[in-house]
C-alpha cells in the first residue's frame, strides 16, 4: 500500500462496490485516469469485477494492495480531480472491433460448420447421383430464407464409447435429425400464421435411424409444437430404430415419448408429412400420424423394413418391393404424390398454406361456365373435377388421396381467398354410388376440415350407399355410418350444392344427415331428389300394378311413365317448393351463396380446435 502524499481535501474517494478478494491494482500514486477507467479488478464469488474512476484526475492515495480483502464501501484509491492527460483518456476509450472473432466463438463456428452439407463432399455427392437432396437443401427450400432457427445441431450419436469424437462430429451431425422452428409462406400468411416446427430426418447419417439424441431433440421440437400451436413438417425418411447407441442405459427403448407427443399433436395443429426414398418402421409410424402424406414416386414405405422382415421369418425382399408408391397410394396411405424430393416441398409449402388464413390477389373464372358442366341428358356422366374448378378461385383446388376410393373426391380450396374443404361425388364411379372406401375417405377429411378450421362444401351428385351382397363384405353397414357420426359432430359450418342426384342415405351423408344441417342446401337445376332412386322406388312402390300388366311392352312403357312422374315429381324446383331445400339456383350464383352463407360463420384458421384428434385413416 502507497503512503499517501498531502492530498486536497477535495479528493475524490473511489470504492469498491462489493465484497471480496483484491486480486490487481492498475494504477499508482501520481498516475493519471481518466472517468471509466478501471483501477483495480475485486473478486467476489469467483467473478472478477472491475473498480472504475467516476471522476478525472490523478491519483493521490492507493489505499489496498493485491489479495487485501475489502467489504463494500472500502476506499480503493483515492483521485484529485483534473483534466487528466491524454494517455489516461486514450486508454479509457479503446474502441472494440466488432469484426474480430474471439477464439470462444472461432470454436463455436468450426463445430457448427463441420455438420453443415459443404464439410461433407461425398455424402452430398452420393445423395446428388441418387437424384436425391440433403436433409439440410431440404429444410432451406421448404422455409422462408434466413428464418430457421435450429435446435441441436452440435448434437452427436450417443456412441463415445465405441467411435472417436471427432468421427461422430464429422460423420453424425445433429445426430441424423435436422430440426427447428421457422417460417413458411410468411409473405402471404397472415401475421403470426407463418411459423412452423421442421424435423427432418439426414439418411447421409446413419440411414437415418432414430437414435438416442435425436429421439430426444424430437420430443423439444413436439413439445414446443404442442405449447405454441405450431404446424408441423416432418421429412421422414429413414429407417427406423438404431440399436448401436452405446452411450445410454437403454433397453428396449420403449418409453421413449416421442409417438405420444407426436400422436396427441393431431387434431391440434397442422401434421405434414414427406416420405422419399425408403421410409420404414419408426419413421413410417411418424410418418401415419400425420393429416397428409406426401410421397415421392421412388418412395418406399413399410412398417417394417427387410432386416425386420427377413427376422420375422417372413422372407428375404428388397427394399423397393415393400409398400412402394403405386400401393401406396390406391390404398390411401399417401395423399400427394411428387416426382422428387422439390416437387414434395412445393406441395407441403402448398398444402400448409390452406391452414394459414385468407390470401389476397385471387381470380375466378367466367361462372356462366357452371352452367354447361351438367348435361341436360340425365343419363350422360360429366367431368366433376371440371365443375370444383370453375366453382373455387382458379388454381386453387388441391385433391387429396386422388388414387384412393375413386368415387369420392376431396379437396382444398379457396373462395375468395378463403380456404374450404371440398367433397364431391364422382359419377364417373359406380354412378356416383358411395362405397366403403369412400365413406372412409370422405369421413377422415371431415375430420381434418374439423379440427383446423375449415367451413365443408358437399358437392352432391350420388344415387345413394352403394349396396349389394359384395357391398356388404367390406363392412359397408360400419364404414358409411362414419359419415353420419363424422358429420352429426362437426363444429365447423358446411353447406350442400346438388348438381344432379341427392337420393336416400347417401344424399342425406352428403349434408352431415339431413337437409336442414347445413348452412344452406340448394340444387342446380339438373337436381333431382327422392328417398331413393327413381327407378327402384317405382319398382318397389308399384310393383303390384306393374305385374298386374301381363303385356310385356304395355308394362315397360307404363314403367317408364311411372319413372317420368317420379323424376317431376322429385325435380329441385318442385322440393324446393316443399322448402326441403333452400332453393333451386342458377349454377353461376353458387359462389355468392358460398361467400355470403358459408364462409363468414367459419372461425379463422387456427383459432379453432373441433375434435382431439384426426384420424388417421
Amino acid at each position: 500500500m502507497t503512503p499517501p502524499p498531502a492530498s486536497s481535501p477535495a479528493a475524490e474517494a473511489v470504492s469498491s462496490p462489493l465484497q471480496g478478494q483484491v486480486v490487481s491494482v492498475a494504477v499508482g500514486v501520481g498516475d493519471a485516469v481518466a472517468v471509466g477507467q478501471v483501477v483495480a479488478v475485486v473478486e467476489s464469488m469467483k467473478m472478477h469485477h472491475d473498480v472504475t474512476s467516476p471522476v478525472a484526475g490523478r491519483v493521490v492515495e492507493v489505499a489496498v494492495s493485491a489479495d487485501d480483502q475489502v467489504a463494500a464501501g472500502t476506499v480503493v484509491i483515492r483521485v484529485e480531480p483534473g483534466a487528466g492527460d491524454e494517455e489516461a483518456e486514450a486508454t479509457a476509450a479503446v474502441e472494440v472491433d466488432l469484426d474480430a472473432e474471439r477464439a470462444d466463438l472461432a470454436e463455436v463456428r468450426s463445430r457448427h460448420e463441420r455438420g453443415l452439407d459443404a464439410a461433407r463432399p461425398d455424402a452430398v455427392a452420393k445423395r446428388h447421383r441418387l437424384g436425391r437432396r440433403t436433409a439440410r437443401e431440404n429444410v432451406a427450400d421448404l422455409v422462408d430464407d434466413g428464418s430457421f432457427v435450429e435446435y441441436g445441431p452440435l448434437v452427436i450419436a450417443a456412441q463415445r464409447r465405441r467411435r472417436d469424437l471427432d468421427d461422430l462430429i464429422d460423420r453424425t451431425p445433429a445426430d441424423g435429425l435436422v430440426g427447428g422452428i421457422a417460417t413458411i409462406n410468411a409473405a402471404t400468411a397472415p401475421a403470426g400464421r407463418e411459423r412452423v416446427v421442421v424435423a427432418s430426418y439426414d439418411y447421409t447419417v446413419l440411414a437415418g435411424t432414430q437414435g438416442y439424441q435425436n429421439h430426444r431433440k424430437k420430443d423439444r421440437l413436439f413439445e414446443l409444437a404442442a405449447e405454441q400451436r405450431l404446424p408441423v413438417v416432418l421429412f421422414a425418411e429413414g429407417g427406423g430404430g438404431r440399436p448401436g447407441d452405446t452411450d445410454t442405459t437403454v433397453v428396449t427403448g420403449l418409453d421413449c415419448l416421442a409417438f405420444n407427443l407426436f400422436g396427441r399433436l393431431s387434431g391440434s395443429v397442422p401434421l405434414v408429412g414427406i416420405a422419399s426414398g425408403r421410409c420404414f418402421a419408426g419413421n413410417a409410424a411418424l410418418l401415419g400420424c400425420c393429416d397428409v402424406v406426401i410421397a415421392t414416386r421412388d418412395a418406399n414405405i413399410g412398417m417394417g423394413g427387410p432386416a425386420m422382415i427377413e427376422g420375422g421369418g417372413l422372407g428375404v425382399h428388397p427394399p423397393e418391393t415393400i409398400g412402394p408408391i403405386d400401393v401406396q397410394t390406391a390404398n390411401g396411405v399417401v395423399d400427394l404424390v411428387a416426382d422428387d424430393d422439390a416437387g414434395a416441398v412445393d406441395l407441403a409449402r402448398r398444402y400448409l398454406s390452406y391452414f394459414q388464413g385468407p390470401v389476397a390477389g385471387w381470380t375466378a373464372a367466367d361462372q356462366r361456365g357452371l352452367r354447361h358442366v351438367v348435361p341436360e341428358d340425365r343419363l350422360r356422366v360429366y367431368d366433376v373435377r371440371r365443375a370444383l374448378d370453375l366453382l373455387v378461385d382458379e388454381g386453387s383446388r388441391l385433391e387429396l388421396r386422388s388414387g384412393f376410393a375413386p368415387g369420392m373426391v376431396t379437396s382444398l380450396a379457396r373462395v375468395e381467398g378463403r380456404p374450404i374443404g371440398l367433397i364431391a361425388n364422382d359419377p364417373a364411379h359406380l354412378g356416383g354410388a358411395i362405397d366403403s372406401a369412400g365413406s372412409d375417405k370422405a369421413a377422415r377429411f371431415l375430420q381434418l376440415c374439423d379440427a383446423h378450421g375449415l367451413p365443408v362444401l358437399f358437392a352432391c351428385d350420388t344415387p345413394g350407399f352403394m349396396v349389394g351382397p359384395e357391398s356388404e363384405e367390406t363392412a359397408a353397414v360400419r364404414h358409411m355410418s362414419r359419415l353420419f357420426v363424422t358429420g352429426a359432430n362437426l363444429s365447423v359450418p358446411c353447406a350442400t350444392v346438388i348438381l344432379r342426384k341427392g337420393y336416400g342415405l347417401g344424399a342425406q351423408a352428403m349434408a352431415a344427415g339431413s337437409f336442414k344441417v347445413p348452412a344452406f342446401v340448394v340444387a342446380w337445376p339438373t337436381g333431382e331428389l327422392g328417398g331413393m332412386g327413381l327407378e327402384g322406388a317405382v319398382r318397389l312402390g308399384f310393383r303390384a300394378e306393374l305385374e298386374a300388366e301381363t303385356d310385356p311392352v304395355a308394362r315397360q312403357e307404363r314403367f317408364e311413365a311411372m319413372v317420368a312422374l317420379a323424376y317431376e315429381h322429385g325435380k329441385g324446383v318442385n322440393v324446393a317448393a316443399q322448402f326441403e331445400i333452400d332453393d333451386v339456383i342458377d349454377p353461376a350464383d353458387t359462389r355468392r351463396w358460398i361467400t355470403t352463407a358459408l364462409l363468414p360463420a367459419a372461425p379463422e384458421p387456427g383459432t379453432h380446435r373441433g375434435r382431439p384428434n384426426v384420424d388417421t385413416w
